[in-house]
């Protein structure tokens, strides 16, 4: 018989689920899922309920896996999953890429395609990208998707991510829910099984048409200043110098190259010198057996340290060394539950999942699917890896939640590109740092298929910026013509755009309206500039009120172009000049419409093609003050001689009084 529930902590509960996690700029926004009573099931059967094997997140971890690239990239690593002979063709034609020999690059690509055809998984992924791509292959969506699916078929990680973001870009979540699912699966055992913590840093190498040197120069290791002045500090004694610097080599941040060892000595320094952050990360190092032999008992030692200092996510660690009975006497999920429940009061978003877990599971609870779908929803809305993913498991099976394929997808994906693949983007931006731009631009290239906004907009801008540098290798064999280098900027700026990236679609937008590398087409760039609106880009707004003034791609309407004009300056002050200007020239049409000052106006876009750079070419060049100053006084003349022909005129239309003889 169906249980009913009334659902009492969810029907207020806000989810707001930062699905693009980790991608440091505003030219892309939050997503943001609003859980409403429609959502929720109160309605569920004993026999809907997961079984225990399916979702039992305490079992022991399967073995894990390698991804193939890494022992290309990283010769140090222990990567032993694939032939010697694709290890040599993959780092091959890399080096092509990254020296610009096209001829390299086909023999190497040759190679590959030769392994393929003897049914090796990961060659034949590189081929489905080649034909994807159009990279020394002439495109070929039915190759790519031919060569993806039988290195899935095979187990090949890398194409099973491309093909999921393909059935995803097509809104074909049936398929696409299954693929993420599985991948999200394999991302989260390997944050159990690996020896490096969970943590991505994604690194947008521009921010909008120039360079992100800021966060360029942070991530350029231990040439970095800060750095380097973090190190002096910490050689000097500075315990939060000592903690930071453990930080960073603990993480692999900034650019620098992951060092468990160096990590392990800065938090033993730090400790020494009363820093007692460090105590729970030199717990959690012995629990992973990062860059030591795993020793639970002095993982369980470290973090109850931890826990005395009032490091509450400590109490998270050792709850779940309670629950698997590790560097304790015995299991107890009492203590557990104690434990978790104390992370989770002082908003430990760990604890909230590890509780959520024991309700889900009846471990050492009566088991209440209620609490359980709460506890998972707090959690992930502070962005937890697990919690994300059981929350696209309730999405996706309709448990707690009302099925919907789609947000269980989009979920998936969050937690799936977290996966060991992922460390494609640190070494293109190595490569990047050290003036590679062919190893970068292919590296970022093959993140891009596999579905990476951040690497989608990467590549597009390596592109856009560098021309021929870019060592863009075109589908004849040899470097990229204009025409197609323009058409691959394109489609990469496209996807980053479909993912939320508005400054891709005003890009978009500006390649159409303009005519760079497609033909003009002012309809299709209303369409970009409509999608980068729906975003709130102050940009594409103001854009869209000059094509509505100029009926380019619009109708003809002043009054939308107003609207479209103020809203630009309500979504950024710093358009306050430009959308002044904009509707002086609104008024001068309306008012002054056979005037030469209309035939002026139009003519400036002729003379400066983009907006922007006549407003910041000619209004903001200190050298055109005199300019500016004429064309204010002219303004100014015009408009005292319309005021003064308007008081005339109402003058002559007032009758004078009528004069009485007496």
């Amino acid at each position: 018989m169906p249980r009913r529930s009334t659902f009492p902590h969810l029907l207020p509960l806000l989810l707001l689920l930062l699905l693009s996690l980790l991608r440091f700029t505003v030219a892309v926004r939050p997503f943001v899922l609003v859980i409403s009573n429609e959502d929720l099931i109160k309605d569920y059967s004993s026999d809907s309920l997961p079984s225990e094997s399916e979702w039992d997140d305490f079992s022991p971890p399967s073995a894990s896996f390698a991804d193939p690239w890494l022992s290309v990239l990283d010769p140090s690593s222990s990567d032993l999953s694939t032939s010697d002979e694709f290890s040599s063709s993959l780092s091959d034609l890399i080096a092509a890429f990254s020296s610009g020999d096209p001829a390299a690059a086909s023999a190497a690509a040759a190679q590959i395609a030769a392994e393929a055809s003897a049914g090796a998984p990961a060659a034949q992924s590189v081929i489905g990208f080649l034909y994807g791509a159009g990279v020394l292959r002439t495109p070929d969506k039915a190759r790519h998707f031919m060569y993806h699916s039988f290195a899935a078929d095979g187990g090949d990680l890398h194409s099973k991510m491309a093909l999921a973001y393909s059935y995803f870009r097509q809104e074909m979540y049936e398929k696409a829910v299954v693929l993420y699912a599985e991948l999200a699966e394999a991302a989260l055992t390997g944050f159990l099984m690996s020896k490096e913590p969970p943590m991505m840093e994604a690194v947008r190498l521009h921010s909008g048409t120039e360079e992100n040197r800021e966060a360029l120069r942070k991530s350029r290791g231990e040439d970095d200043e800060d750095f380097q002045i973090t190190e002096y500090q910490a050689q000097r004694g500075n315990a939060a110098a000592m903690y930071k610097l453990g930080l960073l080599y603990y993480y692999g941040l900034r650019g620098l190259r992951r060092d468990h060892a160096k990590a392990r000595y800065w938090f033993f320094k730090a400790v020494e010198k009363g820093d007692t952050r460090a105590m729970e990360l030199l717990g959690e190092i012995y629990a992973r057996g990062a860059g030591v032999e795993r020793n639970y008992t002095k993982a369980f030692e470290w973090l109850s340290l931890a826990a005395k200092q009032q490091y509450y996510s400590a109490y998270n660690g050792l709850g779940y060394l309670y629950v698997k009975g590790y560097g304790v006497e015995e299991k107890n999920l009492s203590k557990a539950k104690e434990y978790f429940q104390i992370a989770a009061e002082h908003k430990e978003p760990g604890g909230h999942y590890n509780l959520g877990v024991l309700y889900l599971k009846g471990l050492g609870v009566k088991r209440d699917v209620v609490t359980a779908c709460n506890l998972f929803l707090v959690a992930a809305n502070a962005g937890q890896p697990k919690a994300l993913y059981q929350v696209a498991k309730l999405f996706q099976k309709g448990i707690g939640l009302k099925k919907n394929l789609q947000m269980a997808t989009l979920l998936f994906k969050t937690v799936a590109e977290r996966g060991p693949w992922s460390s494609l983007s640190r070494w293109a931006l190595e490569a990047y740092l050290k003036g590679d731009t062919g190893k970068a631009l292919f590296l970022y290239s093959r993140m891009a298929e596999l579905g990476y906004e951040v690497a989608q907009s990467n590549a597009a801008w390596i592109l856009d910026r560098y021309g021929e540098q870019s060592m863009c290798m075109g589908e004849a064999g040899g470097f990229c013509s204009d025409t197609e280098r323009h058409l691959r900027a394109h489609s990469l700026w496209w996807q980053a755009s479909e993912q939320g990236n508005e400054h891709a679609a005003l890009l978009i937008g500006d390649a159409y309206y303009y005519g760079r590398g497609i033909e003009r087409d002012y309809e299709r760039a209303a369409e970009a500039y409509l999608h980068a609106q729906s975003q709130s880009n102050a940009q594409a707004m103001f854009n869209l009120g000059y094509m509505h003034e100029h009926g380019q791609g619009l109708p003809l309407d002043l009054h939308l172009a107003k609207r479209y004009y103020d809203q630009a300056l309500d979504v950024d002050p710093a358009a306050k000049l430009p959308v002044a200007l904009a509707l002086f020239s609104l008024w001068v049409r309306k008012n002054y419409a056979e005037s030469f000052l209309v035939s002026f106006i139009d003519a400036l876009p002729d003379t400066y093609p983009r907006i922007q750079e006549w407003v910041e070419g000619i209004l903001m060049d200190e050298g055109n003050a005199t300019i500016l100053t004429l064309l204010a006084c002219l303004i100014t003349v015009l408009y005292l001689r319309e005021r003064q022909r308007r008081q005339a005129g109402a003058a002559a239309n007032v009758q004078p009084p009528e004069v009485g003889l007496n």
